[in-house]
């Protein structure tokens, strides 16, 4: 090919259609990715976040979807003095500015009280440990009772009066008593002491010995002796 006719090809409309048309279609994807991005971070645009504190699930399951915002519940807690069912926490403070889309997290009122297993410490631990396991759980401790028994040592549990057994489930809003002893000896520990038993009067033995009358013993010598004095004299 002569270069004439290299440089003359150049100078074809057709060629420049085909690269002109090459270059409007670079263009338009070049756009339609922006845009595209643009609409799926939602480019530019903001939502307040508004509070659902306090407020029944329901009501804020609707006011959040409204803004296009998702609605995840995440955990439950409990708080006596609101009813069940309510919002107590919510992963995005009021007033904070996201993007449609964004996903809130809530934590909602259980709606009945919460109960907590009741560990293995009847017989099984000191006060001490039984106080800081039991308070380490969640649970409510009242004024121990003391009880005869071993001193310090755990003999039982009461909640509203009424003994408990290790694997009980505990309302949180209960309170334990925990039965301690105070290092006296129970009354049916005590050592029965036995009177002996003696013979009647009537049926007793004398076993001492009856001895001769004194006078009667120390008369003998004195016999031999004027007996011997006699004989002497003849």
């Amino acid at each position: 090919m002569k270069t004439s006719e290299f440089f003359g090809k150049f100078k074809s409309g057709y060629l420049w259609g085909n690269l002109l048309a090459m270059a409007v279609v670079v263009v338009l994807l070049l756009v339609g990715v922006k845009y595209a991005l643009d609409v799926y971070t939602h480019h530019g645009e903001s939502l307040t976040v508004p509070s659902v504190k306090h407020k029944k699930y329901k009501d804020a399951e609707r006011i959040l979807d409204d803004l296009g915002l998702v609605v995840v519940v995440s955990d439950t807690g409990y708080v006596k003095t609101l009813p069940p069912d309510v919002i107590l926490e919510q992963s995005i403070e009021a007033g904070e500015k996201v993007k449609s889309g964004r996903i809130i997290y809530l934590t909602v009122n259980a709606l009945k009280t919460p109960t907590i297993t009741l560990p293995d410490i009847i017989d099984n631990s000191s006060l001490r440990e039984a106080m800081a396991k039991l308070t380490a759980m969640g649970f409510k401790l009242a004024m121990p009772q003391f009880v005869p028994g071993e001193k310090d040592w755990v003999y039982g549990v009461l909640v509203g009066g009424k003994s408990v057994v290790t694997g009980s489930k505990i309302s949180v809003e209960d309170s334990l008593v925990i039965q301690v002893g105070n290092g006296m000896r129970d009354a049916s520990d005590s050592v029965n002491y036995i009177d002996p038993i003696y013979p009647e009067e009537e049926d007793a033995i004398d076993e001492f010995e009856v001895m001769d009358n004194p006078s009667t013993t120390t008369d003998k010598p004195e016999t031999q002796a004027t007996e011997k004095k006699t004989t002497t004299t003849e």
